[in-house]
């Protein structure tokens, strides 16, 4: 006859991860938790000392780089001698491990975990391109807009900052710099800033739909078009910035798109002084990149209702917001954040909030599956910026051109499409 922790362990491997007591896996060897994420060391000692503080059970984190945890959980699969229950990675390192049949299913886990507040969107991202669920959200980071709160006057009449569109977004940098004389719309276009996640993630799926069939679509002529239209408000400086915190916090610029971590010293210094909204739509939708962790349970893991327990603590909207504190990723879950919070994390913490979850929001993942080549394909979109907005070329020719460079990208790594682009059986291909 089975016991309990069997019973747990073979109904995970049928069915998807059970959710047990937690005092099952307080005894006996602890559950092997594997992550890319969190390395550094002071990071890794606040995940073992804060953030699992207040589980029962035993756990041992333990870190690795990208590469090195793929070729870990492929040889502890083929070997059949698995150390690793848990796995936490971001949403591209899951996913080469799906596909070869790594990562159990987490229907039950995720059936459990509904009423968690977690976005469809984000949900719906752990299924990897199936019909099952093989990665739980873990913990996320964006990229979004700030703003002083001198431009809010000047909004267009109708603009809300939540349901911002491009349109209004040009429209509002028109009339801030009609009354003030300067351009004051700033974006991270320096030679380290991040301007190509902006092209990926946000501007041409909203748009398009798409970021790679689509890249030279109509849809992404008048993306580019209207972009550039948009250019002539913006702060010329822009080329040289790195980090949009610097000029927010100088004056230099009061509207403004980065990372979150390029954001936050702005927002934690003058709170007061700033608000936090999305980036615009487009007609497809409010395209945004999520730099999404999620957490899995490799197949015939070893202590696979462990590792389900672990999720289930880590999900909890209290311990969420002790990992936004302690190590500044963002929940994934409906959490009441609490008042003594710092307002900057607040600021930070409620664009995300709204980000995932507009009713027209668009997931565009971070490439995925293009190894060495993940620079050539950012530096196909920020030679078309080079091209079209900053030296006027007609956006038709130039796309026709790029799509070319982008299309080997596809043809010599084989990487096929991810979302929001349709999976592909191969290598994706610029239609």
């Amino acid at each position: 006859m089975l016991n309990r922790r069997e019973f747990a362990l073979r109904s995970l491997l049928l069915g998807g991860a059970t959710l047990l007591p937690r005092a099952l896996h307080a005894q006996g060897a602890p559950t092997v938790f594997l992550s890319t994420q969190l390395r550094p060391l002071e990071e890794a000692q606040k995940v073992r000392e804060v953030i699992l503080k207040g589980y029962t059970g035993k756990v041992d984190f333990v870190v690795d780089e990208p590469s090195a945890f793929a070729v870990r959980v492929e040889a502890e699969m083929k070997s059949g001698k698995r150390s690793s229950s848990l796995l936490g990675a971001l949403h591209g390192e899951l996913q080469p491990l799906q596909a070869i049949g790594a990562l159990a299913p987490l229907d039950d886990l995720a059936a459990k975990l509904s009423g968690r507040g977690i976005p469809p969107a984000l949900m719906n991202l752990g299924k990897l391109g199936t019909a099952s669920q093989f990665y739980i959200p873990w913990m996320q980071a964006t990229y979004f807009m700030a703003a002083s709160k001198q431009a809010l006057p000047m909004l267009p009449a109708g603009a809300k900052l939540d349901s911002l569109t491009y349109a209004q977004l040009a429209q509002w940098a028109a009339n801030v710099q009609e009354k003030t004389g300067k351009r004051l719309l700033g974006f991270p276009a320096g030679p380290k800033g991040l301007m190509h996640r902006f092209f990926e993630g946000f501007l041409v799926p909203a748009y398009t739909g798409g970021v790679v069939t689509t890249f030279r679509s109509p849809a992404a002529v008048t993306a580019w078009t209207e972009f550039a239209a948009m250019w002539k408000h913006v702060n010329p400086n822009s080329t040289n910035y790195n980090f949009m915190q610097e000029p927010l916090l100088t004056g230099d610029v009061w509207i403004a798109f980065d990372h979150v971590a390029r954001l936050l010293d702005a927002l934690r210094q003058k709170p007061d002084e700033f608000v936090t909204f999305p980036a615009p739509a487009g007609p497809k939708g409010r395209a945004y990149m999520p730099v999404v962790a999620g957490l899995a349970i490799a197949k015939d893991a070893p202590d696979a209702a462990g590792a389900a327990a672990v999720i289930d603590y880590l999900t909890r909207p209290e311990v969420q917001v002790t990992t936004a504190t302690s190590v500044g990723f963002f929940p994934v879950v409906k959490a009441e954040l609490p008042a003594n919070l710092d307002p900057g994390i607040k600021l930070a913490a409620a664009a995300i909030q709204a980000t995932q979850s507009a009713p027209d929001a668009l997931p565009s993942l971070l490439p995925i599956g293009l190894g060495a080549k993940g620079g050539e394909f950012d530096k196909v979109f920020l030679d078309t910026f080079q091209l079209i907005v900053l030296r006027g070329n007609a956006p038709a020719a130039v796309l026709d051109k790029q799509a070319e460079a982008m299309q080997r990208i596809f043809t010599e790594t084989g990487a096929p499409c991810w979302s929001p682009d349709p999976p592909s059986t191969g290598a994706c291909k610029v239609i």
